[in-house]
């Protein structure tokens, strides 16, 4: 068994240095993501259920389709009240998680607060994809070649009218990720389970009021490494929207988001 074993071994790896294509193997080594392993010509393995996800998102009309390239890149692209954030999953053992950092205490905007990787639109930049990769890059020190972006979902509006894009990207291969968090501007960097924003667990809520709207905030308490996190906000907003997309599930508790974050679309 060992001798077959390592004979296909050989020849899938042969195969994938002369094609450099994706193969399917079942139960190869024991390793596999519902009975499939899927390697590139990398040798790292891309999960099933990150693979249906992303197919299924870059099929869907919720979504901006990333062949238009109008869909993310309008006239008020370059206004400076805009910026871009990266929703970067990554699949680890049974759960996808998400790449979240908390903000240094010696920034003077949101000091502390826990947020996506991402920043205000610049000069240099094409689209919004760009920015949020641009600045991941610069915040965390992740390589833009290793994500593969698949959605550019519906921008969010904040209090002080700057425009929110949130960019979905997939990690495939986290161990070629070295995280390096840029000291000016990042305390910590952490990976969060993506389920847990759709779970009424660990979650607390604020009803607040502005100019008439009455909404809710939500915070999500959660530990790692230990290090305590408080993740509230227009960032929990995003992942609870974004969790509700990939899961195809709403939240186990009312969302009531504020009228102002979706200007031009209903409440949610």
């Amino acid at each position: 068994m060992e001798f077959i074993s390592s004979l296909i071994s050989t020849i899938l790896f042969v195969g994938l240095k002369k094609y450099g294509r994706l193969l399917s193997v079942p139960f190869l080594h024991g390793e596999c993501s519902g009975g499939i392993l899927i390697m590139d010509s990398n040798n790292f393995s891309r999960s099933q259920k990150l693979l249906d996800i992303s197919q299924r998102l870059r099929q869907s009309k919720s979504v901006n389709p990333l062949s238009n390239p109008q869909s993310h890149q309008s006239e008020s692209f370059k206004r400076p009240n805009r910026s871009a954030v990266l929703i970067c999953l990554f699949d680890e053992g049974d759960d996808i998680f998400v790449i979240l950092t908390k903000r240094s205490s010696k920034l003077s905007s949101y000091p502390g607060q826990v947020v996506l990787p991402g920043g205000r639109t610049d000069e240099g930049d094409t689209d919004d994809i760009r920015t949020a990769l641009r600045e991941a890059e610069e915040e965390i020190g992740l390589d833009p070649a290793l994500v593969d972006v698949v959605a550019v979902l519906e921008p969010f509006v904040t209090k002080e009218n700057l425009t929110v894009v949130p960019v979905l990207g997939i990690l495939w291969n986290k161990q070629a990720y070295n995280p390096v968090p840029n000291a000016e501007e990042v305390e910590s960097i952490f990976y969060a389970p993506f389920e847990m924003f759709l779970k009424d667990e660990n979650r607390r809520q604020e009803e607040i009021e502005f100019q008439g709207d009455k909404y809710l905030l939500h915070y999500f308490d959660f530990e790692t490494n230990n290090k305590e996190y408080v993740i509230w906000s227009l960032t929990v907003g995003i992942l609870i929207t974004t969790a509700s997309l990939v899961y195809q599930r709403p939240p186990d508790f009312e969302l009531r988001m504020p009228i102002f974050w979706k200007k031009n679309n209903s409440r949610s």
